[in-house]
């Protein structure tokens, strides 16, 4: 039911890197034109890194590990897609539907597909006053194996509470050159990591022996954002505070929150946080096209 693109297949079946990327930021992410040129520009980042892109995404109902320029381009600009986690995949399938993949529907596509390293900005986790609203993305985490590279979870949650919660699931979080976990936006959380890693080939000896003792779940590799682009913390609560307030006064939750939230806070920093999520992002393709080639290396 899986389509594979070719270039995708070939990379899999002759041992060359791959690196997947999730749909989600082309059709929910990030407005038009600069959706689609910076999916592009995390495509060419990988290759840049020697390892060979798959964006993930849901055309016509059918799961595609590995897009190409038109499907990108479709998902881009098309109205209507779908924003899937794992359990909307059925939904998408069985209506013929296109659909952008989130972090955990990205996942499921990509282990299924053979594909050890996944980049994505931030993760999902627990939302802030509401404990029981918790990111499928953590069970993901929890039960796929892969590496997944990102910046820590979305600073508008929760992030004692997601910690936590990754504790809890079972999932392992390394930290890149770094003993605290990233705020997305900002350096530091003040909450620590499991294990430190200081480069690839660390990530990808962490990785085989995760694998060599069948441990459930995924290997979470957290960035720091670069020193130029990140935002101080405090700032980042200020602003994640008044959007909170706003979201609450026109009743927005679910599905919703977490794309509002990003864009009433991208507006209150005047584009600052917007930016530092595009270069943030660049930042963790780029590291994870380095892992997905240590670990092509044996």
């Amino acid at each position: 039911m899986i389509r594979i693109s070719d270039e995708v297949k070939h990379a899999l079946s002759s041992g060359q890197p791959v690196v997947a990327l999730e749909s989600t930021l082309l059709a929910h992410g990030l407005p038009h034109p600069r959706n689609l040129e910076v999916g592009r520009a995390l495509e060419a980042d990988v290759w840049a890194g020697g390892a060979v892109p798959a964006t993930i995404a849901v055309l016509g109902g059918r799961p595609t590990v590995g897009l190409t320029a038109d499907e990108m381009e479709r998902i881009a600009t098309r109205s209507g897609a779908l924003k899937l986690s794992t359990r909307d995949l059925p939904i998408a399938v069985a209506e013929g539907r296109d659909g952008a993949t989130t972090v955990a529907a990205t996942m499921w596509l990509a282990a299924r597909a053979g594909v050890r390293v996944f980049a994505t900005g931030g993760i999902g986790g627990v939302h802030r006053g509401e404990p029981r609203d918790v990111s499928a993305d953590l069970t993901e985490l929890g039960r796929t194996p892969m590496v997944v590279v990102c910046a820590g979870a979305k600073a508008i949650l929760d992030l004692p509470a997601t910690r936590e919660a990754l504790e809890t699931y079972g999932v392992l979080v390394a930290g890149w050159e770094t003993d605290e976990l990233p705020a997305f936006y900002s350096i530091g959380s003040g909450l620590g990591v499991d294990v430190r890693v200081e480069d690839a080939a660390a990530a990808a000896a962490l990785w085989r022996s995760h694998r060599a003792l069948e441990s459930p779940g995924a290997i979470l590799l957290c960035v720091p954002p670069p020193a130029e682009l990140a935002l101080p913390t405090a700032e980042v609560e200020a602003q994640i505070a008044s959007a909170l307030r706003r979201a609450a006064a026109e009743g927005i939750r679910g599905k919703e929150i977490t794309p509002f939230l990003l864009r009433e806070v991208a507006r209150l920093t005047g584009g600052r946080s917007l930016e530092a999520n595009v270069g943030l992002l660049r930042n963790n393709v780029a590291i994870a096209a380095r892992v997905a080639v240590a670990l092509s290396e044996r």
